[in-house]
């Protein structure tokens, strides 16, 4: 496969079209099984009893908010580097899903850490560099949104990403780092998992339905935004013109 090839445009926005209903019917049919494995096939916690079956919502949009920062942080060097449009298009489709994941992320642990803690929110040292992650989205949406020179907004949301990296590794070593409420890793690959096998088969389904969840959100906004920049060629307005 030539990847040169899809770096343009017109040609991704039709592979995306091609990619994006399979990606959302199959993570529509991970997310029903996960959600069967996981509140009713899974035991119950000896600690946390039925509570902690809120990790199969938590958990997964947790590592998606952060994987897809890093990802957009990756597109937009690729978009310095190369001075590309597709890359920056790419951030852009991005960001509101990792936003919304980071979100569910951050309500989800609240509802957990309500019974187990009792209290929603606590200013530990995860919760808070998790909060930072979605104050980044959050700022890096409006920046895009305060910069009418698409150009320019495309560097500069892509330098601020760029300087927000450093929160991921901050998010996954809080637990090791300090002594912090939140409860240290459950899955490593420096130890056994934590978790009975069947609470970790609900828990990797569900992983796989939040990624192609993520990957069919992030390809129908991109093919929105290719639209919009490129509406002054000739393949572009043939399709605004079809879908009017």
């Amino acid at each position: 496969m030539n990847l040169y090839h899809y770096a343009s445009p017109a040609t991704f926005y039709h592979l995306a079209g091609r990619i994006t209903p399979w990606a959302a019917w199959a993570a529509a049919l991970l997310a029903a099984v996960g959600l069967y494995i996981g509140f009713f096939v899974a035991p119950t916690d000896f600690q946390q009893g039925e509570a902690y079956r809120i990790i199969f919502i938590h958990v997964p949009a947790a590592w998606m908010g952060m994987l897809i920062y890093l990802a957009m942080g990756l597109w937009g060097a690729i978009g310095l580097a190369f001075k590309a449009r597709l890359p920056f298009m790419m951030m852009r489709a991005l960001a509101p899903t990792g936003a919304v994941m980071t979100f569910i992320a951050l309500w989800t642990g609240a509802v957990w850490g309500k019974p187990m803690w009792g209290t929603w929110w606590v200013w530990d040292a995860r919760l808070t560099s998790t909060l930072v992650l979605l104050f980044l989205y959050l700022g890096t949406l409006a920046l895009w949104s305060a910069i009418e020179d698409a150009q320019r907004g495309d560097r500069a949301g892509a330098l601020l990403t760029l300087i927000g990296v450093v929160n991921v590794p901050i998010i996954l070593f809080s637990v090791v780092w300090w002594n912090t409420l939140h409860q240290g890793s459950t899955i490593g690959v420096t130890h056994a998992p934590k978790m009975a096998a069947t609470m970790m088969q609900g828990l990797f389904v569900m992983t796989a339905a939040a990624w192609l969840y993520a990957i069919a959100a992030t390809l129908s906004r991109v093919r929105q935004v290719i639209l919009e920049r490129e509406r002054r060629t000739q393949w572009a307005r043939a399709i605004l013109q079809q879908e009017v």
